[in-house]
């Protein structure tokens, strides 16, 4: 659907998910959906008020998903000699 949204769960990336990483991918979706890159003024309360709820669902999302063997890889790197 819109190829400027990354994967924010690990391993997609290696950290956790930054609150400005979470903002960016809902702002491209509020985008996307809308149509509108920039909203005008008399839709920017609406176009804002939704970047900022997917913000919050996404991090809710981030939040609730279990990474099935994330522990186990992550184990052997934190005893390895490099």
């Amino acid at each position: 659907m819109c190829r400027s949204i990354k994967t924010l769960r690990p391993p997609a990336i290696p950290e956790e998910a930054t609150e400005e990483d979470m903002r960016a991918a809902a702002l491209q979706y509020v985008r996307k959906v809308s149509g509108f890159r920039a909203p005008a003024a008399h839709n920017q309360e609406v176009f804002d008020r939704a970047v900022a709820e997917i913000t919050e669902a996404t991090a809710r999302l981030l939040d609730g998903l279990e990474i099935r063997g994330a522990a186990q890889r992550a184990a052997p790197r934190a005893g390895s000699q490099d």
